[in-house]
This record gives structure tokens, C-alpha cells and sequence, in this order.
């Protein structure tokens, strides 16, 4: 690949907003033109809400009363969409605007409430009989795009509790956030990070931030380990602190399985879509054997950094400093250039994404930090990116670009009651995406460093985004599991069954490690949702099977792949996941997708040295 680094803009050397040029910000007119506008379809929310209501007692009526009320849920979810996304994406914009702050407020105070006023909702349909129902279904061809739902509600029957049941959780869903809010109250806005002074003479603090960037850019490993240590201070000072909150969320998760009629906790998170458990059981146990190409990579940058020692820290490091700006004009056409597998109408639509002003690019004052897709029905997503001309940023892009897609074929094709998918979908399109993003830079680039630098993204990713998040759920399992025998959880407990999964991943690549047994307690997921992470992992799994079997093979296979890919984003939420996935050629019943992915690793990493050594960073 040529040197693309200065043909387009070049990133604003501004934080002001109202400084940074309009086309690098999001259009928020498309949603509402003025506070005035939103305040008027706030009201009219609350009006269908009351509406809605006033469906109790009178689903048994017949077919044409359930169309009714499910009419109306239509209406108000999409009034919701609007109504919820104007205030968040400006919240989003300026975290520090208290008037939008309160406006959000008033949104999630209202929902709050809807969602108790409707905990009738279920039961009350349940007391329908299924077969009644079904045959509801078969003579009201109206009621087609309601079916699954519907359907899906039968399917759940018995852990369905009684109105006053239902009525009693939902009063305790305050609750529910208590363990997650007091975590970030310890660990992000009371906590205070030691300062550490560098071999070269610089102060750092050992922030969240500090302690990544160090990771990255730290070419000292007395100055990585001194950070290191500085940041999990933190952590280890207080073990007994964070074991108990966590022990919250573990006994939280068990009184909702009891109650609802579940055996395990990963039953009861599972079930709502009709993921089989033998889906993570294949997932931790097809991801711990296929671990070597892992160890193999972290003993390849053993060798190249030239450590005696090989810890924890030295795991980010780049393994080749080259000096590399893409900015964001640069990178989106190559995106765009990227999916061209798909079809002239997907790549104009991200042509649109990119020239209609969807995206809001660059950090500014007050901005959250990160990226994500939000989508919004009957208008289009928005995607928040704070892009500082890296090449990490570049593949942020291509990721939310595969979110947004994903969302726009599904509201294209989908009614609404099915146009939301599921965490278990979602990630395949963006990492989809990323795959096809770094066919192209590869294909264009012929300087082994440049090379270098975009393999170990990848594997990075693979042991990120895969590796890391399969042993994250390794190890909520077993943390649930001892609640669930009724075995006490301790500070002990915890890092006992931390470094045991450490171990099986990493084997003996990495030293001391004793020294992690409270790396658990950095984890904000284990706190705010659990069993969440491993989606992650059956993402990159599925998506990385997708991508080998759209790009390699006979012509006509590839082709069929992109069809079912293709029709995979349209599907929305009208089936289970895991049966949407095997629709697409990837089918978590079996070890395949996991096995796919080690394979890829394992290919990966020969690619990289072989890249090393043409780089001149690794002999032999």
C-alpha cells in the first residue's frame, strides 16, 4: 500500500465543537428540528403510554383486541426510539449540559414507570391458551409480524411468574443496579490513582487511561511494571471490597434464577433468546484446547522484545515503531472500497453514512469517550467516534460502519416489532467488517513494517476479542457455579479460580503470575453485565468463519456465502440467533466456528513472523 497519509483533511487541532467543521459532526435534525418538536412527542409518549394501559383485562377478548394493543407497542416503541436518542446523543456530545441531562432524566423516569404499569402484560397474555392462541395467528394474517414474539412468550411460559410475581421483580429492578453503580462509584469516581515517575524523568498517573496508553507506548519494562503495579494498587489494596460487591451481582443473578424457575444462572441468562448451553460449554472447552496459538504469540514477542521476563504488561507493546497517521478523509473511502464484496447498494449507503453526516468524528470538550452505533427506526444510526488518525481508530470505523449496516438492512427490511437483533448477531457484522478492512490494507500494503503493525492488530484483536473474553466467561461461570453450590465467595475464592483460568489460557507463558490474582476486579463487565462477554468471542468466532468462507473457495460458494450474510443483516430479530447464525453457515452447535477461529490465530501469527523477519526484527 502507498503512503496514504496526507490526500485528505487532517484532524482538528481544536477540542471547541463549535470550532471543528461541520461535516466531521452529526446531523441531530434529522431526529428532531428543536427541543420543541421533542417536547411534543414526549407528551404524546405518555399519552399511548396511558393508552396502552388501558389494553389490561382485555387480551382474552380475541385476536383483534391483542393487534390492537400490539399496533400501539409499535407505535410507541418507535415514538421511544426518537424521544430517547435525541437527549442521549446530545448527552453523548456534552456530557456536562445539565438542561439535556435532565431531559434524558425525564425520558428514563418515564419508561420506568411504563415498564411497572405493564408488568401485566405476559401474564395476562399466558392466560390465553397457547392452542387458542395459535389459531389467533393462523386466521389474523395481520398478526404475522407479531408471531414470533408472541410465540416467544409461550415458549418461556413457566418462568413467567403471576401478575403480583411479575409486579414484585419489577419493583425490585432498582436494585438490580446497586452492586454495578456502587463498582463504579469505587472504582471510576471515588477512586485516586497513584502518581509514578518514569526512568526518563516524566510524572504519569496511573489512571484507566494513563495505565493503557503506558501499556501501548512504554518501551521501558521497569517503567510498564511500575505502572503496572501503580494502577492495581488500587485493586489489591481493597480485594476484600470489590470480592463483595461482586458477590452481590453472583447472589443477585441466583435470586432471579430461583425465581424464575431456572436450574442455573446460565440457563436463566441464555434462555431469553434459545441459546443452548452446551453453546458456552463448547465455546470455554474448544477455546481452552485451541490456547497454543496464543501461547505461541506471546512466546513470539518474548523473543522479539528480547525479555527475560515476560509478564502481564509487555503483552500491548508494539512490536515495531512506525510513525503512521490515517486520517479519517483517507479511510473512508478505503472502508467504503472495502465491502465492495457486497454490492453497489451497501457500499452507497456507507457512502451515505460518511457524506450525510451520521457520524460524529473527532473528541471534543465534554464528549464521552469511545464509539458506538445508536441506532434509530425510521430515520438511520448514528455512529460517535472520537478518531485520532490511528490506525486502531481506522478499525473503529470499519467496526461501527458494520453495526450501522447491520442495523440499516434490518429497519429496511424488518417490521418493527422484529427489527431489533440481539447481542449475539451483532458483533458478526462489525467484525465482519473488520476482517474485509484489513484484506484491503494488507492486500495494498508492500512495507513489512506497516505489515507488522497490521498483523499484530489483528492477533491483538483475536487474543482481545476472543481469547480474552472466552476466559472472562471462564471464569463467571465458575464464580456463578460456586453460588449456585451454595459455597461461600471470598476475596480467596475469587482469585483462586482467576489465576486457575489464567493458567489454562496462557500456560506458562506469562510470569509471576501470582501477581495477577486481582486483575478480576478491573473487569467492569463482570459487574454491570454478566455473561455478556462471551458474545464477544462467538462474534469473532462466527464472523471470522463467515469471512474464510466468503473470500476463499470456489466462486459460486463465496457468493452463496454473501447472499446468507447478506440476508443474516436483514433478519433482525424474527428468530432465535443461534438459528439466524446457522442460516448464514456458522453453527454453534458444533466446535466449527471456535475451530475456525484457532485456525485463523494460528495463520495469523505464522504471517507476522514472517512479516518480523522481512522487518529485520526477528532471524532465524
Amino acid at each position: 500500500m502507498k503512503d496514504q497519509t496526507n490526500t485528505g483533511g487532517t484532524r482538528p487541532s481544536t477540542r471547541d465543537r463549535s470550532a471543528i467543521p461541520e461535516r466531521f459532526t452529526w446531523d441531530l435534525s434529522h431526529l428532531y428540528p428543536d427541543w420543541e418538536s421533542w417536547e411534543k412527542d414526549l407528551g404524546q409518549a405518555e399519552e399511548l403510554m396511558e393508552r396502552y394501559s388501558a389494553f389490561e383485562g382485555t387480551l382474552a377478548d380475541g385476536p383483534d383486541r391483542i393487534l390492537e394493543a400490539s399496533r400501539l407497542s409499535d407505535e410507541l416503541g418507535q415514538l421511544a426510539y426518537g424521544v430517547y436518542r435525541y437527549p442521549g446523543l446530545m448527552q453523548n456530545q456534552d456530557t456536562r449540559d445539565n438542561d439535556v441531562k435532565e431531559r434524558l432524566g425525564r425520558v428514563q423516569i418515564l419508561f420506568a414507570r411504563f415498564r411497572q404499569a405493564t408488568a401485566w402484560y405476559s401474564p395476562e397474555l399466558l392466560r390465553i391458551p397457547e392452542e387458542t392462541m395459535r389459531e389467533w395467528l393462523k386466521k389474523t394474517p395481520d398478526l404475522e409480524p407479531y408471531r414470533f414474539g408472541i410465540l416467544e412468550t409461550y415458549r418461556q411460559q413457566a418462568h413467567v411468574l403471576d401478575e403480583q410475581g411479575e409486579r414484585i421483580l419489577a419493583l425490585a429492578g432498582p436494585f438490580n443496579n446497586t452492586p454495578s453503580e456502587a463498582y463504579s462509584m469505587l472504582a471510576d469516581a471515588d477512586v485516586t490513582y497513584p502518581t509514578i515517575e518514569l526512568s526518563d524523568g516524566r510524572s504519569v498517573v496511573a489512571s484507566h487511561a494513563g495505565y493503557q496508553h503506558g501499556l501501548h507506548t512504554l518501551r521501558q519494562q521497569s517503567d510498564r511494571e511500575a505502572l503496572f503495579k501503580a494502577h492495581f494498587s488500587v485493586y489489591d489494596k481493597t480485594p476484600n471490597t470489590w470480592a463483595a460487591i461482586y458477590d452481590g451481582v453472583l447472589q443477585r443473578d441466583w435470586f432471579i434464577t430461583q425465581a424464575r424457575k431456572y436450574s442455573t444462572t446460565i440457563e436463566a441468562e441464555l434462555d431469553d433468546n434459545a441459546i443452548p448451553e452446551t453453546v458456552v460449554d463448547t465455546l470455554v472447552t474448544t477455546a481452552r484446547e485451541g490456547a497454543a496459538p496464543l501461547r505461541r504469540y506471546h512466546a513470539l514477542r518474548k523473543r522479539v522484545l528480547g525479555l527475560e521476563n515476560y509478564r502481564y504488561f509487555d503483552a500491548y507493546l508494539p512490536l515495531v515503531e512506525v510513525d503512521w497517521t490515517l486520517p479519517y478523509d483517507d479511510v473512508a473511502p478505503l472502508i467504503e472500497a472495502s465491502v465492495s464484496l457486497f454490492g453497489n447498494d451497501y457500499q452507497n449507503t456507507v457512502h451515505q453514512a460518511f457524506s450525510q453526516r451520521w457520524i460524529d468524528v473527532y473528541e471534543n470538550e465534554g464528549k464521552r469517550s469511545g464509539a458506538f452505533s445508536a441506532g434509530v427506526y425510521g430515520v438511520h444510526p448514528y455512529m460517535l467516534l472520537n478518531y485520532a488518525d490511528t490506525l486502531n481508530d481506522a478499525f473503529t470505523v470499519a467496526h461501527e460502519m458494520g453495526h450501522s449496516m447491520h442495523t440499516v438492512l434490518s429497519h429496511q427490511s424488518q417490521p418493527f416489532a422484529t427489527a431489533e437483533y440481539t447481542i449475539f448477531v451483532a458483533e458478526v457484522a462489525s467484525m465482519t467488517n473488520e476482517n474485509l478492512f484489513l484484506d484491503l490494507l494488507l492486500e495494498r500494503e508492500d512495507d513489512p513494517s506497516r505489515r507488522v503493525v497490521m498483523l499484530q492488530h489483528a492477533i491483538d484483536d483475536i487474543a482481545a476479542g476472543f481469547y480474552r473474553q472466552t476466559m472472562f466467561a471462564d471464569f463467571e461461570l465458575r464464580a456463578h457455579r460456586n453460588v449456585e453450590d451454595g459455597k461461600p465467595i471470598t476475596a480467596k475464592v475469587l482469585q483462586k479460580i482467576y489465576l486457575e483460568v489464567l493458567a489454562a489460557y496462557f500456560g506458562d507463558t506469562l510470569d509471576d503470575q501470582a501477581s495477577y490474582e486481582n486483575t478480576w476486579a478491573r473487569i467492569p463487565h463482570f459487574f454491570a453485565s454478566p455473561y455478556y462477554v462471551y458474545q464477544y468471542a462467538t462474534s469473532k468466532a462466527a464472523a471470522t468463519l463467515i469471512h474464510a468462507k466468503m473470500t476463499a473457495g470456489p466462486q459460486e460458494e463465496r457468493a452463496e456465502t454473501v447472499a446468507r450474510y447478506l440476508e443474516l443483516l436483514r433478519s433482525g430479530g424474527n428468530d432465535h440467533p443461534v438459528k439466524q447464525l446457522q442460516k448464514a453457515g456458522v453453527d454453534f452447535t458444533t466446535p466449527e466456528p471456535v475451530e475456525a477461529m484457532v485456525a485463523t490465530m494460528d495463520r495469523l501469527v505464522g504471517q507476522l513472523e514472517h512479516a518480523l523477519k522481512a522487518a529485520g526484527k526477528l532471524r532465524g
